[in-house]
């Protein structure tokens, strides 16, 4: 990550906004006409069919492939036309030991209470009843895609689940919002912090979760830290994947005991949670920065 750029970052920025729209329009016509062929339905019943049961395998694939191209592609590109080797400046490097991979694995414990404490306060910031009425339409939207492709009934769907819902997201996504929207945003400003909150807060939006937006923003805060302190993408990656694929294990879990998938997917807990969550994660972080250099280079 310590290469020089040959493009500017406010051209960077640029490049990655404009790569970032046509990928996401790109992938959304090119996923639905292939939908539309392989599952023989018209192409406006797309969305329709893909939440389907019997479609359910399909959908996992079709939602994988689709964040690929909308998310992966523009952040790899700008990376391909600004440094001399792409992926090593996106921050894809084997520079990494087992206490680094030990002490992400508690960071992300602590993230947890965090996030569930954060949950509960989203859900109680007063807002007018005409906003949380659409928000709440647009979480039940959400999370009926959520179900759709989480029902796994045995461990070869739950292994499956695992890849695409918790290990592709979570490769793509940090792909795109730190190796790309960060680590751009930190370099334009020079400003570490304005870089992860930022980068943060669009991570949050993208999902589209006004209940799930503080949880979201503090854990695009948390992935933005360990990627700057330890220019590793792949702790990062670690880390996302974590989280998800406890929610992954968590609806299988439910699913075979025959309880609700919601129930499964709801964040909140005790407000006070957030305080045991801090209490992990910050001494976390303490030990995470005394395995590195003594240098920091995140910033080109």
């Amino acid at each position: 990550m310590n290469q020089k750029p040959v493009v500017a970052y406010s051209s960077q920025f640029a490049m990655l906004l404009g790569f970032l729209g046509v990928g996401l329009i790109l992938s959304g016509l090119l996923m639905s006409w292939i939908t539309s062929v392989i599952l023989r339905v018209p192409f406006f019943q797309v969305p329709e069919a893909l939440l389907r049961p019997e479609n359910v395998q399909f959908s996992r694939f079709a939602n994988a492939f689709t964040t690929f191209i909308a998310f992966f592609i523009p952040a790899w590109a700008v990376a391909k036309i600004s440094y001399p080797k792409a992926l090593p400046a996106l921050g894809f490097n084997s520079q990494m030991n087992i206490k680094q991979v030990v002490i992400v694995g508690a960071i992300s414990f602590g993230a947890l209470f965090l996030s569930g404490s954060l949950a509960a306060i989203n859900e109680i910031i007063p807002m007018p009843a005409s906003f949380l009425a659409k928000a709440r339409k647009l979480e039940n939207e959400y999370q009926q895609t959520m179900i759709a492709l989480a029902t796994m009934k045995n461990l070869g769907d739950l292994f499956l689940g695992l890849l695409v819902i918790a290990v592709a997201p979570a490769i793509f996504e940090e792909v795109l919002f730190r190796a790309g929207v960060q680590r751009v945003l930190v370099g334009l400003t020079k400003n570490v912090a304005i870089g992860i909150i930022i980068s943060s807060i669009l991570f949050s939006a993208i999902h589209a979760s006004y209940f799930g937006f503080l949880p979201r923003v503090a854990l695009g805060v948390v992935l933005g830290l360990i990627y700057y302190l330890t220019n590793n993408l792949w702790l990062a990656i670690l880390m996302h994947f974590l989280n998800n694929a406890v929610v992954v294990i968590q609806i299988y879990v439910y699913t075979q005991m025959g309880k609700p998938i919601k129930e499964a997917m709801d964040e909140s807990m005790p407000i006070w949670y957030g305080v045991f969550g801090l209490m992990i994660v910050i001494p976390a972080f303490i030990f995470l920065k005394k395995q590195l250099p003594l240098t920091n280079e995140s910033v080109d």
